[in-house]
């Protein structure tokens, strides 16, 4: 173990740090450990503030610099006026290098999961203001969403009619759960869960911990209550999982939609197609063709939220792709049109 770098690494991410926190990771003594601080220091590359059992060490100027290269953090504080998720993934992408130089798959898991968590407390949280952070370090992509909203947990308990904070955890457990049927398919949180590497979603008292490494769920309960509702996310930097995978392994017959190389059919009929989350789940992958065909048979309507992600949304960013559709009735092609009025719709009608 590099305990020179293990002790950067940690001082990049956290600011400042103890000997004692490097022992824990190291399970190396204090006296031991030391050593390496007091090497540190006398390379000019760390300083210690503070006295005795006060004393904490930070990064010297130079070595922040170095640190800001290796670790890079975007803070948003957003009201919750007329925000849309997918601009401000375009935002934070263009305003720095922390969502450049991913790999594909990495892209794929962290813009799915930012768009989804965000999009929840748009939606859902009743709250004014969200706070985002993005960050990533030399070994994992992570973002914070918080809300100080109505929170997950005790919404679900008031939509639901359920007694206590448990009893929804377990409702939000099963999946294709949603507190508005009407707009979301439910099935947001639940695909995001599977994606990360640990997701952990805190409310009120409790705390819903999924841990995809181990892998399993664990709930704990918070020693300080919490306002609305955190939603923490992480994904390393160098992970093979691939988004389609996860997807095809969790929906099986459900996914209500099959796919050619370069076709995508909906073929399930009395299906109302209204989430945001189904839009974006069939069109994981797709990017790779030219041609896109939705066969809209048996569909009697959809929801904006669906038409607007396939339409406005995704296509902004697959300029290249065509959408060809089949079989829209009238209103379909209203809720279309609607959300992107301008749009000429290619029809095979």
């Amino acid at each position: 173990m590099d305990i020179k770098k293990t002790i950067i690494q940690q001082l990049a991410e956290k600011g400042e740090i103890k000997v004692s926190d490097i022992a824990k990771i190291t399970g190396f003594s204090r006296v031991y450990i030391h050593r390496y601080f007091r090497e540190l220091q006398n390379e000019g590359r760390i300083c210690i503030t503070g006295k005795a059992n006060r004393a904490r060490y930070v990064l010297t100027e130079a070595m922040e610099t170095q640190a800001n290269q290796e670790s890079m953090r975007v803070h948003r504080m957003l009201r919750n006026n007329n925000l849309a998720e997918d601009r401000i993934l375009d935002q934070i992408k263009s305003e720095g290098r922390i969502l450049t130089e991913l790999l594909p798959n990495i892209y794929s898991i962290f813009a799915y999961a930012f768009t989804e968590i965000l999009n929840n407390s748009i939606e859902h949280s009743q709250t004014d203001l969200i706070d985002i952070v993005v960050e990533r370090t030399a070994g994992n992509l992570c973002f914070n969403i918080y809300d100080r909203g109505i929170g997950i947990f005790n919404n679900i308990m008031s939509k639901k009619g359920l007694k206590t904070h448990l009893e929804a955890i377990q409702d939000l457990l099963k999946g294709k759960q949603t507190t508005a049927p009407d707009f979301h398919s439910g099935e947001g949180i639940y695909f995001t869960s599977k994606i990360a590497d640990r997701m952990i979603i805190k409310g009120s008292n409790k705390s819903l911990i999924f841990d995809n490494i181990v892998p399993d769920v664990f709930i704990k309960d918070l020693h300080r209550q919490v306002v609305g509702t955190r939603v923490s996310f992480k994904i390393r930097l160098d992970s093979i999982r691939q988004i389609t995978s996860v997807f095809n392994q969790y929906t099986n017959d459900s996914f209500e939609f099959s796919k050619t190389e370069v076709k995508v059919k909906l073929f399930r009929e009395g299906v109302d197609y209204v989430s945001r989350s189904q839009a974006r789940r069939i069109l994981t992958g797709l990017e790779k063709f030219k041609t896109i065909e939705l066969d809209f048979a048996g569909i009697k309507s959809i929801g904006q939220g669906f038409a607007d992600e396939i339409f406005r949304v995704w296509k902004a960013h697959h300029a290249n792709t065509k959408i060809v559709s089949k079989n829209i009735d009238e209103n379909t092609l209203f809720m279309i049109k609607h959300v992107v009025p301008d749009l000429q719709l290619v029809n095979n009608s």
